[in-house]
């Protein structure tokens, strides 16, 4: 079946903002296989950040963003039909609940594809052999891809604001080297230890480089430490700045290094080459979906997945692989 949709409806059952980030590249695929095709996010169960702070990142990728439309939790939902009387080419299902699903159906629509209850309720399905991905972004882009019937091309620039890009260009100015470094995570199992980074930090700017230590608004304690032990780093964001500000400064680097972490998602977003330390979590489930992508391992260092076992001449050395030695 060639699928050739001029609307497409999209159901999630909310987005925080992670979910809505690690959830880009599968928009940016989306919109680069359907061009001309009117793309509506429904939001289920709750918000969605791409009605709220993300909203400015998928600008010309998702053309209308319905959340919060208390569809798909109720049994008696399937006695009547959800958004009323409208009808969609195309229903891509990401959930995989099955009375969420039924009631989903009951949304008019030509083509209607879900992996829920083993493919069973969808009209298109994988051929024998297929297993399900390890990471939702992947079974995403997968579930594209069957319907597509080509590659996922998550390469599609997000759009900027101007004027974010001019306040980025502000707190990184042309001229430099600038290398991320993301010492954050949501767990600090995640983390390669905070002495490492600064250790790193101390190394780039030595060498000519400048480190933009990128704090979340949990670790805006460790400022004092970056700027004591590291005075030419810079650390751009405080606790109210946005992911699409982290986007913008991104772009204006040569490379960045990152846990496991939200932020890490973001870097990968911007289309930095990004290094990526794993230790206790697995790439194959979280590891961003991007093509300028280095992974290190604490398991490649030893038979255990403290993050401390990576070396910091690993990661150096990963840098350099990218933006070459330093030149002096």
């Amino acid at each position: 079946m060639i699928v050739q949709p001029s609307s497409i409806l999209v159901y999630v059952g909310l987005d925080l903002v992670g979910d809505g980030v690690m959830k880009l590249p599968f928009v940016r695929a989306l919109r680069a296989a359907y061009p001309q095709a009117r793309i509506t996010w429904l939001a289920g169960k709750g918000k969605t950040v791409y009605a709220g702070v993300l909203a400015p990142l998928v600008d010309g990728l998702i053309d209308e963003v319905i959340q919060e439309a208390d569809i798909g939790s109720r049994w008696w939902e399937l006695l009547r039909r959800p958004l009323g009387q409208r009808k969609f080419d195309l229903i891509i299902d990401t959930q995989r609940r099955v009375l969420t699903t039924l009631i989903l159906k009951r949304i008019r629509h030509d083509v209607f594809v879900s992996s829920s209850g083993d493919w069973h309720l969808s009209d298109l399905r994988p051929g024998p052999g297929w297993s399900k991905p390890p990471a939702m972004i992947r079974q995403m882009l997968e579930m594209l891809e069957l319907i597509s019937q080509k590659p996922a091309d998550c390469s599609l620039p997000l759009k900027l604001d101007p004027i974010l890009e001019a306040e980025a260009e502000r707190r990184l100015p042309a001229g430099l080297t600038y290398v991320g470094i993301a010492p954050g995570a949501g767990g600090k199992h995640k983390c390669w230890p905070l002495d490492n980074y600064i250790a790193l930090a101390l190394r780039l700017a030595k060498s000519g480089r400048v480190p933009v230590v990128l704090l979340g608004p949990a670790e805006q304690q460790w400022e004092a430490e970056f700027r004591d032990a590291v005075p030419g780093a810079l650390l751009p964001l405080d606790a109210r700045s946005t992911p699409p500000l982290t986007i913008a400064l991104a772009r204006r680097m040569a490379v960045a290094v990152a846990n496991d972490s939200g932020t890490g998602h973001m870097l990968a977003a911007s289309g930095v080459p990004l290094i990526s330390l794993f230790g206790p979590t697995t790439p194959d489930k979280f590891a961003p979906a991007t093509a300028n992508l280095t992974i290190i391992k604490a398991q490649d260092f030893a038979q255990s997945e403290a993050m401390q076992n990576i070396s910091l001449s690993s990661v150096a050395s990963a840098i350099e692989a990218i933006i070459g030695p330093p030149t002096h």
